[in-house]
């Protein structure tokens, strides 16, 4: 049997005295799966994300990733762990003033000594591999351009190509389409994805849109205050289990019709718009 490369065992998350984000979650994730975590605000999607990369110290439980627990590792150790999780951010976290592919440099940044990284003495491994990437999501003519004069959709493939540079085992996504227009957010997924795939990375994405993680996820983890409700395969995910997950809090449950999410990319070059470009 495949082992876990991450394992979360009855992890609890309480705030200030009584608000408990997490209510013993267990989970297991497995090499290669693309996961999409749903739920409405609230639900303790982010907190989990965050947990898992001790952004969040949790206060109880376990979280074993690449077979150490990471709610004991400090300083160093922990530094060194995290360079192996990617983490992708829904309000991007760039330097707004630095080019493109300095942005991406970014990723080794855990890798390399504080008086290269300074005057950019980035190897020619890593330069290559960022232009490869940028390449990828299609932004080979931005590697020049400041990080504040791109679209949100671009910015948010600029920051998908410096998790990459980390060369992580595992990516995490925390909403990382919220804050896109529905063209941007289906490049962004569909990147996402295909890169995923390619590379058999494990990826775990917090999203509230149900028909983006019916489209791309492989596995769903439906969270409803603080605990996990659903985990399965997409097409288990019936509608009356999404209005449970969503009790309350419809509204943050969009559904589109399935073409209009399929279509949008028969010729993905076609439905970039200028800005995207």
């Amino acid at each position: 049997m495949m082992e876990a490369l991450l394992s979360i065992k009855d992890l609890v998350k309480v705030y200030g005295r009584d608000t408990r984000a997490l209510n013993g979650i267990s989970l297991d994730f497995y090499p290669g799966e693309f996961i999409v975590v749903i739920g409405p605000s609230g639900a303790g999607k982010s907190t989990l994300i965050r947990c898992i990369n001790r952004l969040v110290d949790p206060t109880e439980g376990a979280v074993v990733f690449d077979g150490q627990h990471m709610e004991n590792i400090k300083g160093r150790g922990l530094r060194e762990k995290r360079s192996k999780i990617g983490m992708i951010f829904q309000h991007y976290n760039l330097v707004s003033r630095t080019n493109v592919i300095k942005n991406v440099l970014h990723g080794q940044l855990s890798n390399t000594p504080l008086y290269k990284s300074l005057f950019g003495l980035y190897s020619q491994q890593d330069k290559q591999e960022a232009v490869e990437l940028l390449k990828k999501v299609g932004l080979e003519d931005q590697i020049y351009k400041r990080a504040d004069a791109l679209s949100g959709g671009q910015m948010q493939r600029v920051g998908i190509c410096r998790a990459l540079l980390q060369r992580p085992k595992i990516l995490l996504a925390d909403e990382p389409i919220a804050s896109l227009d529905p063209v941007s957010a289906n490049i962004v997924m569909q990147q996402l994805h295909n890169i995923s795939m390619e590379k058999q990375l494990t990826c775990v994405v917090n999203l509230h849109q149900v028909d983006y993680a019916k489209k791309y996820a492989t596995r769903i983890v439906g969270i409803k205050k603080g605990q996990v409700v659903f985990d399965g395969p997409p097409a288990n995910l019936t509608e009356p289990i999404v209005r449970d997950i969503y009790e309350g809090k419809e509204t943050q449950m969009p559904l589109q019709n399935d073409n209009s999410v399929t279509d949008i990319f028969v010729n993905e070059d076609k439905q970039m718009t200028g800005a995207e470009r």
